[in-house]
């Protein structure tokens, strides 16, 4: 039988085992943990190779640590639709992802109240600061070149707080119903307008072959000849029911030279 000072001693182990045991501590490979001793910053477990211990088991001391995990993942955030008025006075509504990590936990810690919040926020006004100084063109033509200018300025505001801003992503544009209808029809106007283009360009080298195909004619009367026997060839396959009588080209010579010497006596 178990006496009472036994049952006694027991449950005081058990009581220090589960008091030490709620001071250690396990962080994720992706984890880091800042500790604060009596107030202050007392050391932070930064990635291996860093100023401390890598992840793995932390012993605090009690009532005197205090830890704060951070993880050390890339977060993609997004950014809620803004209300934007580009520089040509179009409102339309625009949404964003931020990608971003943090690479100093103790100023993600000490810096800033809370900096998944602080990123966001500033993410919001730096969105509609910068869309509020291009035009709708360019918002949808150059968006690459708009998402290194939101990289950069976000980053510069963010580094203070230990947070690197990988990329920067607008990720949707809603355009107001009445500007919908104006870009489709300013796009059909430009199709029309290249189909024009085109057309008179192909009429424009057309005339030039013919012209060319003339002065061969001219030069080369053997070859209006040959022309004509290959059209009366062609009418032959493919016009069985036509009957046609041939004129010796010689004939139509004679006639174009008589009509030249009448015209010569008239004048």
């Amino acid at each position: 039988m178990i006496s009472m000072d036994s049952a006694l001693i027991f449950v005081v182990v058990i009581a220090a085992v589960i008091f030490i045991g709620s001071y250690a501590k396990i962080l994720r490979e992706y984890e880091r943990g800042v500790i604060f001793r009596l107030g202050r910053n007392a050391r932070a477990l930064l990635n291996p190779g860093g100023t401390g211990n890598g992840p793995g088991l932390v012993l605090l001391a009690p009532f005197i640590d205090r830890m704060v995990k951070v993880s050390m993942q890339t977060v993609a955030l997004d950014v809620a639709p803004q209300d934007v008025i580009t520089r040509d006075n179009v409102s339309l509504k625009v949404s964003a992802v931020i990608y971003f990590r943090v690479i100093d936990p103790v100023k993600a810690v000490i810096a800033v109240q809370d900096y998944l919040y602080a990123t966001s926020q500033i993410a919001q006004t730096t969105l509609r600061s910068v869309l509020g100084q291009v035009e709708l063109d360019d918002l949808l033509s150059a968006r690459d070149k708009i998402n290194q200018q939101l990289q950069r300025i976000i980053d510069e505001h963010t580094e203070p707080w230990g947070i690197k801003v990988a990329n920067v992503e607008v990720k949707q544009i809603d355009l107001p119903q009445d500007m919908q209808r104006a870009m489709a029809k300013q796009a059909e106007a430009e199709r029309e307008r290249r189909a024009k283009v085109i057309n008179a360009e192909g009429e424009f080298q057309a005339s030039a072959k013919l012209g060319e195909a003339a002065e061969v004619l001219t030069r080369f009367p053997v070859a209006v000849q040959l022309r004509y026997l290959q059209t009366m060839r062609e009418i032959a396959s493919e016009r069985n029911t036509t009957t046609f009588f041939p004129l010796p080209m010689d004939l139509l010579g004679l006639f174009q030279t008589i009509r030249g010497k009448d015209g010569g006596e008239t004048k």
